[in-house]
């Protein structure tokens, strides 16, 4: 790399949300990296994005009747991708597979290639169908395409890259193929891991152990996932099983976490690990032209009056929206609160339904009128039965809450200029970052969160939004729960409301401190300076 030139990065990761009817996102970690790209867009950061051209997508869930969320997938086609003509191939459970490089050209300056395996010559078509459709082999096979096809693709594109950036541990084997091209080069194992890791780094965003994918090192090796190398060194990188966290670790040079409490738990989590590299707090940020109304930020300096009028324009927007979606008329004069995420337990979805005694008359008396939206995994009865508990809310209280079904960017974008509250109250510290409380911010909509992932950064009580609880865990997710629920009711019933209803002023000015305070803090533009100031400039410690 020549002084005085930014490092060309290629940014590997299985999902990329762009825009919300182009279905290759499933959620947070795409969201970052669709935000990442038109970032690097805007400030004219050199960077090639490696992606898979889903055909499905991920699952398109739409609630029956009785409640249950059920999976759809539909088959998409997207016109405006350009075909290069190039072609590569994987090698994958002994059949060559071969992969179709598309290229998305959203972006001037920035690029963005998709592998595709449904091709007719194939005799697995179905490796680019689901995003997070299935574990094990299939998996597997889909994180070969995209970490073994994703650079063999920069070579045939003829890309000269500087940096391999691997967005979570699905690019891993990404790794692998850099190590083999240095192996095949009459480098030794040993030698090539060292040469590869200068070129690598790495971001982990999974606070639950449990959810940091791992696989028998058999499976490896049989699905060929392993180019060459034997299980003693497979297991030297991730050990057995083979985890691709612990494997991202060990083959880059400097990883990072996603928010500063995010960097503390990662360190503590992963600090058994042996020949890791280390682990530095660069907190997400967000692309504010795609989901902040920018009029809220000009009207920051002016009269209250406006700053409201323009808040409940887009509070009208949105209840015309869910109108249309569900026929369902919310009042805007009534304060909204938004709450829309992942369907998981530790994100605690239906945590202020846990005292009917205080919850009811509320809803009741539409003191409060809740929105919600999310998905449950495809293959996750957990958070399927989280859906059906909110819905069940729906029949309950039909004119205070709502479930608005497929979660997608279009309903996000929505709610996060639109409500009055942003609600999050995850177990702590389980939430990495949580990206959607900044959209929130920077729009004037006040979070009322637990001080957990980027929240803690931010939060001043009472002044920009207010916090859930102090930030002392309990051991028990019981007590830790009970305690949580009457946190969350008393802020909510002693300064929410009696703010909302009785001190509109008040209110104004701790929208203008949300939107002042988050503003250049927690935006893409600062999150990709210290990713190339921090992550991609090498310096002699990194070495």
């Amino acid at each position: 790399m020549k002084k005085g030139r930014q490092p060309q990065v290629a940014y590997f990761c299985m999902e990329y949300g762009l825009q919300s009817d182009f279905n290759i996102y499933a959620g947070g970690l795409g969201i970052l990296a669709g935000d990442y790209l038109k970032g690097a867009h805007d400030g004219d950061y050199p960077v090639v994005g490696i992606g898979i051209l889903w055909k499905q997508g991920y699952t398109t869930q739409v609630i029956q009747p009785d409640g249950t969320p059920v999976d759809t997938y539909p088959i998409h086609r997207y016109d405006f991708l350009k075909d290069t003509g190039i072609e590569v191939e994987v090698e994958i459970r002994r059949r060559m597979v071969v992969c179709k490089v598309w290229k998305c050209d959203a972006f001037s300056n920035v690029e963005l290639y998709l592998l595709d395996t449904d091709l007719p010559e194939n005799e697995d078509p179905w490796i680019t169908g689901q995003l997070y459709g299935w574990f094990g082999e299939e998996r597997i096979a889909q994180e070969m395409v995209l970490g073994i096809g994703g650079v063999r693709a920069l070579r045939k594109l003829k890309k000269k890259i500087d940096v391999y950036h691997f967005n979570e541990g699905h690019a891993l084997f990404a790794g692998l193929e850099l190590i083999r091209e240095k192996m095949d080069k009459a480098m030794n194992f040993r030698e090539a891991w060292k040469a590869s890791k200068k070129e690598i780094v790495f971001t982990t965003h999974t606070p639950v152990l449990q959810g940091n994918e791992s696989h028998p090192l058999d499976r490896l090796l049989y699905m060929g996932a392993n180019l060459g190398l034997t299980k003693r060194q497979l297991r030297s990188m991730g050990g057995e099983p083979f985890n691709m966290t612990v494997g991202g670790l060990r083959l880059s040079r400097k990883s990072n976490a996603v928010a500063q409490l995010h960097g503390e738990t990662a360190n503590e989590m992963w600090s058994d690990v042996t020949n890791r590299s280390e682990i530095i707090a660069i907190t997400n940020g967000i692309h504010r032209p795609t989901w902040v109304d920018l009029k809220m930020k000009n009207l920051v300096a002016g009269s209250d009056s406006s700053l409201w009028k323009r808040h409940q324009k887009n509070k009208s927007d949105l209840i015309g929206f869910i109108r249309k979606k569900t026929g369902v008329l919310l009042d805007k004069d009534r304060l909204l609160i938004g709450f829309s995420r992942r369907a998981v337990p530790y994100k605690r979805s239906d945590l202020i339904f846990s005292d009917p005694a205080i919850i009811d008359p509320l809803l009741r008396k539409r003191r409060i009128q809740l929105v919600f939206s999310g998905k449950g995994h495809p293959l996750d009865d957990e958070g399927k039965a989280i859906v059906r508990r909110l819905t069940s809310m729906q029949k309950k209280y039909p004119r205070s809450v709502l479930f608005l079904e497929n979660y997608d960017m279009e309903i996000g974008a929505h709610l996060t200029r639109g409500v009055d509250v942003w609600l999050n109250n995850p177990r702590r510290p389980k939430e990495a970052s949580g990206t959607s409380g900044m959209k929130a911010a920077m729009n004037g909509v006040l979070n009322l969160s637990i001080l957990d992932g980027w929240w803690p950064e931010a939060c001043q009580h009472g002044v920009n939004g207010w916090q859930i609880g102090e930030a002392r865990i309990l051991k028990s997710e019981k007590a830790q729960d009970k305690k949580d629920s009457k946190a969350l009711y008393k802020v909510l019933t002693e300064e929410v409301l009696p703010t909302y209803y009785k001190d509109k002023s008040k209110w104004i000015g701790m929208m203008r401190a949300s939107i002042a305070s988050t503003w250049d803090e927690f935006s893409v533009d600062r999150m990709l300076r210290e990713y190339y100031e921090l992550l991609y400039v090498e310096k002699p410690s990194d070495q």
